[in-house]
Parts: structure tokens; C-alpha cells; sequence
């Protein structure tokens, strides 16, 4: 029984009762129908499919390669297995920071095709025009501040971000600008834990962490550093609640073991 069986279907104003209520938000990534039906099932608020598909699924350095056609793909088949979370997808690089008209088009082709409930986009002021469109649009937003890894070319560095006053001053005033455009919640992501608690309670919208300290509305992991696929990934923000890479390549090994010794099938695993 997950803790939020009650709830039928989590949506945007769920979202925001919860902080309201003072009642934390929690958000996984999910890229594919399995994974998805699992963290669905442990009670998760929200999923999120990321362009972290281009590291995770793909094997890219930065999320910059995926494409909107391969978020659609990933999107639908996250979709297929949700029940009750409400499904927030990433629009990818380049889909929606150079002109509003390319930005809406892409969060429709996502709503449309992809079957999101929401989007998120990464950014503040610089991509105002964009958001205006698609929230005009009917079509919700999740807004991401702090580190942008589709900026990460610019930044240099996957450091944490706004630890000056001009960039920190930046940060707030955009998150206020994102909830006056009428963004649903903003991630917040590597910057200093007093930064994003004066965030969160600066705006009425939810604040969603990654690296951002426990003051945030809400957390999110990305699923497979979560449950410790990824051996090589260490950042100080990241508890691992399973070490799945040892208890899967060891299952791998038994496996190859029995086959090359002919313990596997035995006769009771054959016709």
C-alpha cells in the first residue's frame, strides 16, 4: 500500500496543496514502461522523464544530443505504466529557447504525442517569451533554475551554481518571475541549501531540489543513481538506497557460470 493510495491522480494543484499543507513532494526519473510501473507503485508523486536518457540510456557526456522525437519515445513509454503520479517531461536543447512559435510547438508535439502532463524547461528571464507561449497555450510548465545542465558549454562546470550575490540575486528574482508567468514549480538544482530555502519561501509555487538542501517543497533523484547503477556518478547530494550494479552484474555472473556449466536449465526448467 503506498503512502498516497488515497490520492487518485496527482495533478499540477496537487502539487501545489502539498506545499501548502507543508507536505514534502517526491519526483523520480523514469525513461521506460518498467521502471516507470515500479516507481509508480511506491507511491511516487511525480515522475520525470529527463534528457538525463541522453546520459543514462544513451551514454552521452551532457544531455545535449537527445532529441525531441527520442524524448516523445521515452515519454510515451513512461506513460504506459503510470497510474497515479503526474508525468513531467524534459524539452530537450534547442527545442525552445531560440523563438516561442519552435517552444510551443514543441511542448504540443510532447502533450500531443508523448501523452506529459507537463513540461519542464530549463531557464529564467532569457526564455520568458517562451514560456508566456506555452502556458498561453494551456500546456503546464515546470521550471528549472539554478544548474542547467543544457547550459553546461556556458557554466564550464557541473559546480554548484549562485554561491555569488549577483547570480544568487538573479536566481530569486527569476524563480519569482517564473511563478508570475504561471510556471506550476520550479527544480532547483546544486545551489546553497539557504538560497533555495529563501526561494521556497519567497514564491507560492513548489520548489523541487536536486543538491539544494532539505528546505525544498520536494526532492528528485535520478532513478538509476538512486537505486546505484551508476557506479561512477558520486556527487555529496546522492543517497543510494540500493547498490544495483553489484547485485546485477553478480546475478550476470551466476548466470554465465550455470550455462557454461550446464546447471542451467535443469530438468525442471525444461519441456
Amino acid at each position: 500500500m503506498s503512502v498516497h493510495s488515497e490520492i487518485k491522480k496527482v495533478t499540477t494543484e496537487t502539487l501545489r496543496k502539498m506545499k501548502f499543507d507543508k507536505e514534502k513532494i517526491t519526483m523520480l526519473t523514469a525513461y521506460d514502461f518498467t521502471t516507470a510501473k515500479m516507481v509508480d507503485a511506491g507511491g511516487i508523486d511525480a515522475v520525470l522523464i529527463g534528457d538525463s536518457a541522453a546520459n543514462v540510456m544513451a551514454g552521452f557526456e551532457t544531455t545535449l544530443p537527445i532529441t525531441l522525437d527520442q524524448m516523445i519515445y521515452h515519454t510515451q513509454s513512461v506513460v504506459r505504466g503510470i497510474d497515479r503520479a503526474l508525468v513531467v517531461a524534459d524539452l530537450p536543447f534547442g527545442t525552445y529557447q531560440s523563438n516561442p512559435d519552435k517552444a510551443l510547438e514543441s511542448a504540443v508535439r510532447m502533450m500531443k504525442e508523448g501523452g506529459a502532463h507537463a513540461v519542464k524547461i530549463e531557464g529564467g528571464k532569457e526564455i520568458s517569451k517562451s514560456i508566456k507561449k506555452i502556458i498561453n497555450a494551456g500546456i503546464p510548465i515546470m521550471g528549472h533554475l539554478g544548474l542547467t545542465p543544457q547550459s553546461i558549454y556556458q557554466f564550464g562546470t557541473y559546480k554548484v551554481r549562485a554561491k555569488e550575490e549577483a547570480e544568487a540575486e538573479k536566481l530569486i528574482s527569476d524563480a519569482k518571475l517564473l511563478e508570475e508567468l504561471g510556471c506550476f514549480a520550479v527544480v532547483l538544482e546544486k545551489i546553497p541549501a539557504d538560497l533555495a530555502k529563501k526561494v521556497t519561501e519567497s514564491i507560492s509555487i513548489p520548489t523541487i531540489g536536486i543538491g539544494a538542501g532539505s528546505d525544498c517543497d520536494g526532492q528528485v533523484l535520478v532513478y538509476h543513481d538512486m537505486v546505484g547503477m551508476n557506479k561512477g556518478f558520486s556527487p555529496k547530494f546522492l543517497r543510494r538506497y540500493l547498490d544495483l550494479y553489484t547485485e546485477i552484474t553478480g546475478a550476470v555472473s551466476q548466470f554465465v557460470k550455470d550455462v557454461k556449466t550446464s546447471d542451467f536449465p535443469n530438468k525442471n526448467e525444461s519441456y
